[in-house]
């Protein structure tokens, strides 16, 4: 990596107000992110019953919706973000999105399906007619606008707050984050799945006027004042080779995460029954996700302030990794004793798996500030993506094991003995950041 002698505005000279504004303002973005990007997940079962989905419809209608369709909205919605972020600035990505995904998420409230006549007719035209087509369109719109919030409050923040208490700031935000799919479940056991559609809309909308005032960051100024040259080529990311190896690397070590919510929690019901527990007593995805995410909070945590109390972020995640290897094996061998085992198995991975703080933290410490919104925005949306990924092999490995009554869990174990592993290499290649001095930008 090569950095530029030019220094940028101190970030100290603001206040510690102002600071603590935009740290609230991003954590709070980021708790209704989650709680947008996980509803699905929580209702889909009651969601696509609803609409006539066949009971052996369920998995493979769930897996297109979400592993695949809004999956590839975040990829893409990373990229647009991500860009823009670095071009227009940190704010302009922070109320662009939130607007995007909230829209969508209101209106995902009201699919149902059009009659042929009448103004329901003009859907038709479009293929919206079906209240699955529409599903599949608002999943794919509500990924797009999704994909810029975290990306784009992490940067913002990172180049606020001293090098010394970043991680502190990037911690707090994402622990607050996590809490969101813990609401999103609580919610949707008092509310039917379209209300929790609509309070997950309105939350955003809501946060838009709390976005109002909110400072731009001095570093990303004084590069758009002086025309630093390449702001957001996302091109550059993949140009040198050891660049390009820095963002693969970025973004292998946090794959396991979503493989882990993805597919092992998401999908628990069918990988439970594959472990031979019995219908009455298989675990359900939503109370499920409910528990990952207390344990990805209480991880987040813990991964953030090992990272500070050790002083490195490379050595928090290989710790971490070591965890998700315990965990994921728990959850192999004896989780399916019994219910309440499963939940605790479950909050285990949940807790393994909190290094997505310190990941976010290392996105948008890697690369200059000409570069950081795009590589943080597109990054993670990219681990978000390996979710299609995840399920695709999954399936494939079904598949070659002959589909048998056990070959789910024999699928997900293959998976995950896989991409671990190659996240902890990954780590090896990446360079230690910690209180890394952020006023630089890629040649």
């Amino acid at each position: 990596m090569q950095a530029t002698s030019t220094q940028f505005s101190d970030s100290s000279s603001l206040q510690t107000r102002t600071k603590v504004i935009v740290i609230l303002v991003a954590a709070l973005g980021y708790f209704v992110d989650i709680f947008d990007l996980l509803l699905f997940a929580i209702v889909r079962v009651d969601s696509l019953k609803s609409i006539g989905i066949a009971a052996d419809q369920l998995k493979p209608t769930g897996l297109w919706l979400d592993n695949y369709l809004q999956v590839t909205g975040l990829v893409i919605g990373g990229i647009v973000w991500g860009i823009l972020g670095d071009r227009r600035g940190r704010i302009s990505v922070l109320f662009g999105s939130i607007l995007v995904y909230s829209i969508a998420n209101i209106l995902n409230a009201f699919i149902a399906d059009a009659p042929t006549t009448g103004a329901g007719a003009i859907l038709h035209a479009f293929g919206l007619g079906s209240a699955i087509n529409q599903y599949g369109v608002l999943r794919f719109i509500a990924g797009f606008g999704l994909a810029g919030e975290l990306g784009a409050g992490i940067t913002l923040v990172s180049e606020l707050v001293s090098k010394e208490r970043r991680g502190l700031a990037t911690t707090f935000i994402a622990t607050i984050g996590i809490l969101g799919a813990v609401v999103a479940y609580l919610i949707t056991r008092v509310v039917e799945w379209r209300t929790a559609f609509l309070i997950g809309g309105i939350m955003g909308l809501a946060l838009l006027a709390l976005r109002v005032g909110v400072v731009e960051s001095g570093m990303f100024l004084k590069v758009q004042t002086q025309h630093a040259p390449s702001r957001g080529a996302i091109w550059l990311l993949f140009y040198p080779w050891t660049r390009a190896r820095r963002y693969l690397c970025v973004i292998l070590c946090a794959v396991p995460i979503w493989f882990s919510v993805g597919i092992l929690v998401k999908y628990c019901d069918s990988i439970g029954a594959s472990m031979g527990m019995p219908e009455g007593a298989r675990p359900s995805p939503g109370l499920a996700i409910m528990w990952c995410y207390v344990g990805l909070a209480v991880g987040d945590i813990c991964s953030g302030l090992l990272s500070q109390l050790i002083h490195s972020r490379r050595n928090a995640l290989w710790i971490f990794h070591l965890l998700t290897i315990a965990a994921t094996a728990l959850y192999f061998t004896i989780g399916s004793s019994s219910l309440t085992t499963f939940y605790v198995c479950v909050t285990c991975i949940g807790f393994a798996c909190g290094y997505w703080a310190v990941f976010v933290t290392i996105a948008a410490e890697q690369f200059g500030t000409n570069l950081r919104a795009t590589a943080a925005t597109t990054a993670p949306n990219l681990v978000r993506w390996s979710a299609a990924a995840g399920a695709f092999f999954w399936t494939q490995c079904e598949v070659l094991l002959g589909n048998g009554p056990s070959a789910p869990w024999q699928a997900a174990l293959i998976v995950a003995a896989i991409i671990v592993p190659i996240a902890m290499i990954a780590v090896f290649f990446l360079p230690e950041t910690f209180g890394r001095d952020l006023n630089f930008t890629e040649e």
